[in-house]
Parts: structure tokens; sequence; C-alpha cells
């Protein structure tokens, strides 16, 4: 008699590592395509390396010798192994402009992006889940035509445009908000001589190290630009947070919480919102990440010096070598937001950690 014995369960968290290992893998192979794209920008621009590092009166001696020293007479394949070995080092190329490393720049400029786009996304979501949450339990209403409004103003009406105007109204007539920059000239200088810098994010710094008063100088500064960013965000986020509660709202369950008596209030914002955080946690990610890679109008416009507005310089000088290293960073920090939601996903939601 043959004895068949029962499959050994799988183990909760060999499912999960799994997952993560198939996961890291996935944004690997993404990243590297990533590579691949910005080592293929840099050879078909009409921009010659070798000319924007030696001027226009290069001779044809020193062209050749320096094309020579930065590889540039090798094998496509084998440039793109020496830039793809560089960048996985942190070796990100030297900036033609400064003569600096372009990861030494990118360091010193991130935080500047990463504060701004961090206020906006946690304004964006206090504002616009609630909205999308009672613009779902009222469909027609005045508050939810009132949402869905002020959803389409936020996507059509242009980011610099709206900084223009906010500077002109807040700043200029009324006087509520600082101006450029992040620091008023005074507290800049105290800043860089007085202030340790834990993170090269001012308002946590001046927190950490006590100076309220240059907290509320930094505050004023930020407050109109991570509000205008903050608008973006909520427009998409509250669309799609009444999308998602909505299609809750009509299921099963929902109605069976309501026959069964169970209070309106923890139907909707604890068992439908539950369900909606599941989804809503990628929309999120998706906002944080467009936002640390699409403020460069925001941060031309006051004088914001982050990322984007180090690309868009480096840009106007034809800077390659900062151009790509800064694209490179927005895509690696939107592939680690990718991840990290993947992650968050896992977390909540029990059915996808099968």
């Amino acid at each position: 008699m043959t004895e068949y014995s029962s499959p050994l369960p799988r183990s909760p968290l060999l499912s999960v590592l799994r997952q993560i290992g198939n996961t890291a893998v996935t944004l690997l192979v993404t990243f590297i395509g990533l590579l691949a794209v910005t080592f293929i920008i840099s050879r078909v621009v009409p921009i010659d390396p070798v000319t924007s590092i030696l001027g226009e009166r290069a001779t044809n001696a020193q062209i050749e010798q320096t094309r020579e020293a930065l590889g540039l007479n090798d094998p496509l394949w084998q440039q793109f192994a020496i830039y793809l070995g560089d960048t996985l080092t942190g070796d990100l190329g030297t900036s033609i402009r400064t003569r600096e490393p372009v990861l030494q720049e990118v360091a010193r400029r991130f935080p500047a992006t990463l504060e701004l786009a961090t206020l906006a996304t946690v304004l964006g979501v206090l504002l616009g889940v609630p909205a999308g949450v009672i613009a779902a339990t009222k469909p027609g209403s005045w508050f939810d035509q009132i949402t869905r409004l002020i959803g389409l103003m936020g996507y059509s009406m242009p980011i610099f445009w709206l900084g223009l105007m906010g500077l002109l109204l807040f700043y200029g007539h009324l006087g509520w908000v600082g101006g450029p920059g992040r620091l008023d000239a005074v507290y800049q200088m105290s800043y860089d001589f007085d202030i340790t810098p834990y993170s090269g994010m001012i308002l946590l710094d001046t927190a950490l190290n006590g100076r309220w008063d240059m907290f509320a100088n930094a505050f004023s500064h930020i407050i109109l630009p991570a509000g205008l960013l903050a608008y973006i965000s909520m427009a998409y986020i509250s669309r799609m947070t009444r999308s998602f509660m909505m299609n809750e709202l009509g299921q099963e369950y929902i109605t069976t919480a309501r026959v069964k008596g169970m209070p309106e209030y923890r139907v909707i914002w604890v068992h439908a919102l539950k369900n909606v955080m599941v989804p809503l946690i990628t929309v999120v990610a998706l906002s944080y990440a467009y936002l640390l890679e699409g403020a460069v109008l925001t941060e031309t416009i006051f004088a914001w010096p982050g990322l984007g507005s180090y690309i868009t310089d480096a840009l106007m000088v034809a800077d390659m070598p900062a151009v790509l290293g800064g694209t490179v960073v927005v895509g690696a920090a939107y592939i680690g937001l990718n991840m990290l939601s993947d992650l968050l996903y896992r977390l909540v939601d029990p059915r996808a950690r099968v």
C-alpha cells in the first residue's frame, strides 16, 4: 500500500522573502534599464563632452587625448559597462561647470527637494483623502461638485502660473509668506555657521537645534511652494480616493454592515477606508515620486536650491554629467518608492503575501 504524504505548508516568512527577492531583482533590472536610457541619451544629444570640457579653441591633439582619457574611443558596450560599474559604485561623474563630483553636488541639493516634496505630500494626503471620502459618500452634492472642480483645476492650471500668481499675491501684496529661497539672507548666514546640519532639511535641522526663530522663517519660505505642490497632489489623491471609495461603498460587506446597524462613521471610516488604503498606498507613492521629479518649475520660480533647479541649471550650460547624474538619482528615488509601496501593500493586504 502506497502512502502519500501531504505537502508541507509554505512558510509565510519564506513566501514574503521570496516575493521581496523577486521585487528586488525586478527593480535592479529596471534600474539598469534606466542607466541604459541615460547612457543612450548622453551619446545621441548634439553636445560633444570633449568640447564642453576643453572649449571650442582646443587643438585636435588635445581633443583626441581627452577622448582617449574619457574612454570615448572604446566600443559602446565597453563604455556602457564602465558607466554601469561607476554608477553602481556611486561615481556619477564630474560636473563640467564646477569640476566637483556630481554625487556630492546632488547630495547637497537633494535634501531641499526632499523637504519640499515631503511637506507637499503630507499636506496633499491630509486634505485629499478626507475630501475624497466625503465626496464619495455624498455623490452629486455641492461638496462633491466642489471637490471635483478643485481637482479639475489642479490638473488644468500650469504650475508656473500658479507659482507666479502666488508670489505676486501672498508675498508681493499681502506679505504673508517669505520670498524666494529657503531662508532670508541673515538667517542663511546663521544657518551656514551656527546650525548643525543633521539632515540638510532646514525645518528639521532648526527644530533639532532649538532655533525656532529660524524655523519660523524657513516655514514662511516653504509654505507657498509646498502648498502649490500639495494642491497638485491633493487633486490627484482626492480624485482617486473618491473613485476607490465609491467602488467599496457598493460592495456587499458594506450593505451587510449597515443592515446589522453598524454606525455609519464606522462603515465609512473604518471598514471601507481600510480596504481603500490598499490601492491608495500606490497612489500616494506615485504622487510623492512625481513631486520629487516634477518640481523643476516650482524650484525655478521660487529659487529653491533643490535637485530640479540643479538639473535645469546644468542643462542650460550643457553640463551633461550633472544632468544625467541628477536624472539617475531621481529615477533611483522613483524606483525606491515603488519598492516601498509594494512592501507596504503586502503588509496592509494579507492576500498579497500568498
